[in-house]
């Protein structure tokens, strides 16, 4: 091949080639396009969801409305409106009364277990002002507080077991109530605990069994005379 040929040839190679190239060129430029537009857009709708959130219509905490006669935004619920899982048929069981007369008879099981939890809950919360045991004589009153009846007093130990329960809802002289540290099943298990605490010091030997009366006997017969009157 001359060398007018070569370079005929190397021309035409290289002019057949360049509208390809600006083809490529062309379209790849297209694409970026075409993706920085739907990236543009994209910002855009988040943008515009993002700030309707933020004015979205509310009412902040107390603030007046000009909707309700009453231009409070809050409003109270509606007349007998039970929140999920609050609906207390049970009337004895949540206020430990039959009309307006203490139940004497507890609503519920007395088991081992809640004889335990009443411990329990009695040790936290009741304790500290009546003692241990039930005689007023809680740490609280050792500091200078003044003293709770005792529960082992005639009037107390002949009081019905809902009266205990009420109590423990409403409180009573200068205790204050406690339904919102206790719930109800915690109160009922608190006034057993109670009862029993009452039958501890004045149980009649009638009721223990027969077959334990020898070691009750024995027992009150070895210990000093102070102690049988404590």
């Amino acid at each position: 091949m001359t060398p007018r040929r070569a370079v005929r040839a190397r021309d035409e190679r290289h002019f057949s080639k360049a509208p390809w190239k600006a083809h490529r060129k062309a379209s790849r430029k297209a694409d970026q396009l075409r993706r920085g537009a739907v990236l543009v857009l994209l910002a855009a709708a988040v943008t515009a969801c993002r700030q309707d959130m933020h004015d979205q219509p509310k009412y902040k905490p107390l603030r007046e409305s000009e909707f309700f006669a009453d231009r409070r935004s809050a409003r109270p619920l509606v007349a007998g409106t039970v929140a999920r899982g609050s609906l207390r048929e049970d009337s004895v069981f949540y206020t430990g009364k039959v009309g307006n007369e203490f139940v004497k008879q507890i609503p519920v099981e007395v088991t081992a277990e809640r004889l335990a939890r009443g411990q329990d809950r009695f040790q936290i919360f009741c304790s500290p002002c009546h003692g241990r045991t039930g005689r007023g004589d809680g740490m609280v009153v050792q500091r200078g507080f003044k003293a709770p009846s005792s529960y082992h007093v005639d009037r107390l130990r002949q009081m019905p077991i809902g009266y205990f329960y009420d109590v423990i809802t409403n409180g009573f002289g200068a205790m204050a109530e406690y339904s919102a540290q206790v719930p109800p099943a915690d109160r009922w298990a608190i006034a057993a605990y109670i009862r029993a605490l009452q039958l501890s010091e004045y149980a009649p030997v009638a009721d223990v069994p027969a077959d334990k009366r020898g070691a009750l006997e024995r027992s009150l017969a070895a210990a000093p005379v102070e102690e049988h009157h404590r």
